[in-house]
């Protein structure tokens, strides 16, 4: 098996971090209060994991990602993800919450509407706090119930959900139209 490798990067909202193995990305990482915070969570999450300068595509990456949370559009939808170990339904979830426009969001009851789980909301909201790929995988733009910004499991929690939905210029009330 391949160890992973991670990069830590400056953006608008602070430091980020990309996680990549053999094949594809295995994680996103939001800022932490401070550079070492962040990279001390990607240690916690990534253990074997060996801080490296990234190669060509992840440094694409990189940038498409400080562009988007500059205020640029990106749907950031062909960067390939490593989804080995994530769950069927996550990955129903993931697959779906790609396909959300920038400035667009929706509720976790209509993500699972539209996902055929009618009951599902819960769910929805279970995979999005689980989600190894915050911004490429935009759980950002998925609310609560009557656009209430709901949860989020990165360090600001609301306040950053909130951030980014405002770097998107996203209302919280849904926006019809969300998919290409």
């Amino acid at each position: 098996m391949h160890t992973p490798s991670f990069t830590l990067f400056e953006t608008p909202i602070g430091p980020c971090g990309l996680v990549w193995g053999e094949r594809a990305l295995v994680g996103v990482l939001l800022p932490e209060a401070s550079t070492g915070a962040t990279r001390a969570r990607a240690r916690r999450r990534f253990p074997q994991a060996r801080e490296l300068t990234p190669p060509a595509d992840v440094q694409r990456t990189i940038e498409r990602i400080g562009r988007l949370l500059g205020g640029h559009v990106d749907d950031l939808l062909d960067v390939e993800l490593d989804m080995a170990a994530v769950l069927p339904f996550q990955r129903r979830v993931y697959e779906f919450a790609r396909r959300i426009r920038a400035g667009a969001t929706l509720t976790y009851g209509e993500v699972a509407l539209r996902l055929g789980e009618p009951q599902g909301a819960r769910a929805v909201g279970q995979a999005l706090g689980a989600n190894p790929f915050p911004i490429i995988v935009p759980c950002h733009r998925v609310l609560g119930a009557a656009g209430r910004p709901g949860g989020f499991s990165a360090h600001g929690g609301t306040r950053t959900k909130l951030q980014l939905l405002e770097i998107e210029a996203a209302p919280l009330g849904g926006t019809p139209g969300l998919f290409d």
